[in-house]
């Protein structure tokens, strides 16, 4: 249907009776969030990088080869939070390069996701010696480099793979078992995250069995991205 606009009835008698508080501008209006500048995020990643590799009396660094920060696409709107580096992480500084890595990949592929469009770090930045979890001391002394990492990849979604990302981001007093598959609002530095817990892949090479719920947990993360639009 053609509506026909009388366009002498907009005169400016007719505007100045409407309302004298509107003003009228050509400068377009902000509908949408701007998200931050790649160069303005990797700035940041690097300041946060420096400032956990100045760390001082820490047996993780001192017993590590190099610092393992992250991997992946730094606007992605999906973060992955793992535990800590391993042999193979530590030999080559980014996290999930071993075998746990090789089977996340599989994990993502499963949901028609490359790795290389999500965002990936660990709670802790240097391999605990054997391979061992990370002490409830060394969790507390990395999240607050955790909260302001997340803080600046500013995702839409963050998986939290094992029990040691779940401590330091939902608290200590839970089981893994019983938190899996649950979506949750984890808030950090004031910001509210939608978050959903599920097995570390390390987890899974020991107890194959469980990859049942894992895959579950995965449907549910794919169904979340969908229903969000969110394009990776």
């Amino acid at each position: 249907m053609n509506i026909m606009i009388n366009k002498e009835f907009l005169n400016d008698e007719f505007l100045k009776s409407i309302d004298t508080n509107y003003k009228f501008s050509n400068k377009p209006i902000k509908r949408f969030e701007i998200s931050e500048e790649p160069a303005q995020i990797k700035l940041k990643l690097e300041k946060l990088m420096n400032k956990i590799d100045e760390i001082q009396d820490c047996d993780l660094k001192k017993n590590a080869n190099k610092i393992v920060f992250s991997d992946g696409n730094l606007n992605s709107k999906l973060m992955i939070i793992g535990e800590g580096p391993g042999q193979k992480e530590d030999e080559m500084g980014k996290p999930f390069m071993g075998d746990a890595g090789k089977l996340l990949n599989k994990m993502l592929t499963a949901i028609n996701i490359k790795r290389e469009s999500v965002y990936i770090t660990n709670v802790v930045n240097y391999r605990p010696p054997n391979n061992r979890k990370p002490t409830a001391a060394e969790i507390n002394k990395y999240s607050q480099f955790l909260y302001e990492h997340i803080s600046i990849i500013n995702p839409k979604i963050l998986i939290i793979m094992g029990s040691t990302a779940m401590e330091a981001l939902i608290g200590c007093n839970y089981k893994i078992s019983k938190e899996r598959g649950i979506w949750k609002d984890v808030i950090i530095k004031g910001k509210t995250y939608l978050s959903i817990v599920t097995f570390h892949p390390a987890y899974l090479l020991r107890q194959p069995d469980q990859k049942k719920y894992s895959w579950a947990d995965l449907k549910e993360i794919k169904n979340k991205i969908n229903e969000l639009n969110i394009i990776l």
